[in-house]
């Protein structure tokens, strides 16, 4: 009886556990580094600090600090657009919209809302530091203060 008791119970709560199943697994991006952000008009990769640390052992991108105010940076920084001034400063990203450009900020909060508004322009090769300068530091990694 104690068994039968058991599979009902099972049997009962199995359609709510499928229901409440953990979300799918994060897609990992095309290139096998970090993680996969879709949002509108496409998409743009979250990376971890120890992902940009090995991307600038071999830099081949634009790397664009979109914080505002100046709080600091990583080297070697190639251009300072204000996360909410984007198409002021058009000029100082790549002209090509598939080139790859990695954004940051203090937090990732503003340097996401950058990604978000250059997929909508058609930017199409967006990486962005997960956890941002924050993060950096926390993984042991320096930051540079120029003022």
């Amino acid at each position: 009886m104690k068994h039968i008791l058991i599979l009902l119970v099972l049997f009962l709560a199995a359609p709510f556990l499928y229901a409440c199943g953990g979300a799918a697994a994060p897609a990992a991006s095309k290139d096998g580094i970090g993680v996969t952000v879709q949002t509108d008009g496409g998409a743009f990769t979250n990376i971890s600090p120890q992902e940009l640390k090995t991307m600038l052992a071999h830099k081949d991108f634009q790397f664009i600090n979109t914080h505002i105010p100046y709080e600091g940076e990583i080297e070697p920084t190639d251009a300072f657009v204000p996360y909410d001034a984007l198409d002021e400063n058009l000029g100082k990203l790549p002209a090509d919209k598939n080139a790859k450009i990695v954004l940051y900020c203090r937090s990732d909060r503003m340097s996401t809302l950058a990604a978000k508004e250059l997929v909508k322009k058609g930017y199409t090769n967006l990486y962005n530091l997960a956890g941002g300068m924050v993060a950096w530091e926390s993984a042991g990694f320096p930051l540079v203060v120029k003022k």
